[in-house]
């Protein structure tokens, strides 16, 4: 949608020029947003359509992926727990057991940090949107 962004603020600045009767003007700019807001619209329906077709696969490897990598990562957020326990006991041992976690995170690619993001904030929207049509409890 970066395209029709672009383009609606040079038209909308040409329309003040083409027609004098303001109007008509804020008419025809009323029409532009409207285009603009039904693209945009049905780019998220689109989005939303293909999160909501892998979320209901009947396939457990795609149905269940977005919460098995949320659990992980709450496994890894609970960690701090026991972690803390460590650090009463054997301070050195934990940070070197912190040391080695941050080494192994810092090795993975940024991208799989954005497929996360990507993936939990997909699988979000995709619960709140089934909530609000009364398909998911």
């Amino acid at each position: 949608m970066a395209i029709l962004d672009a383009i609606v603020g040079p038209i909308a600045g040409l329309l003040d020029k083409l027609i004098p009767d303001p109007k008509a003007r804020d008419e025809a700019k009323l029409k532009l947003l409207e285009l603009q807001g039904s693209q945009e619209m049905e780019a998220t329906r689109t989005q939303i359509s293909a999160i909501m077709a892998e979320a209901q696969s009947a396939d457990p490897w795609t149905s269940r992926a977005r919460p098995s990598f949320l659990y992980v990562m709450y496994a890894l957020l609970l960690w701090a727990i026991p972690m803390g326990l460590i650090a009463a006991v054997q301070p050195q041992m934990a940070k070197d057991i912190a040391s080695g976690m941050n080494a192994y995170l810092n090795g993975i690619p940024e991208p799989l940090y954005a497929l996360f993001g990507t993936g939990y904030l997909g699988y979000t929207v995709a619960r709140q949107w089934g909530k609000a049509k009364g398909i998911d409890k």
